[in-house]
């Protein structure tokens, strides 16, 4: 037996991996918003990477190994998301602000 709290690796990838009909249960941890999703590695019916975005706070969540990360602000670090955000290509056309995201557009042009 493990360690309580840490996934034992022998566990069947079904078990780790997050089901397309489980993002019927998931809202924002923040304002319960509905949650909008970009897949960007699907196998099967599991969702192995993607993003969660909240419709009204704009907070992201990233789906990494299968499993969302919701934690709140505080217990997450801008610079491990950073490198996943980036192989996405998210953060090539969003500006990543506090874990939400914004058009970097939209931004601009609110300055202009």
């Amino acid at each position: 037996m493990g360690n309580p709290g840490v996934m034992d690796s022998k566990l069947p990838l079904n078990l780790v991996s997050m089901k397309t009909d489980f993002l019927k249960k998931l809202c924002c941890p923040f304002d319960k918003a509905d949650l909008a999703i970009q897949v960007f590695q699907l196998q099967d019916d599991e969702i192995r990477e993607g993003i969660l975005t909240c419709t009204c706070c704009k907070r992201y969540f990233p789906i990494v190994q299968g499993i969302p990360v919701m934690s709140p602000d505080e217990y997450r670090e801008k610079s491990l998301e950073l490198p996943i955000l980036e192989r996405w290509g998210i953060h090539e056309s969003l500006e990543v602000k506090s874990f939400s995201l914004t058009e970097a557009n939209s931004e601009r042009d609110k300055k202009s």
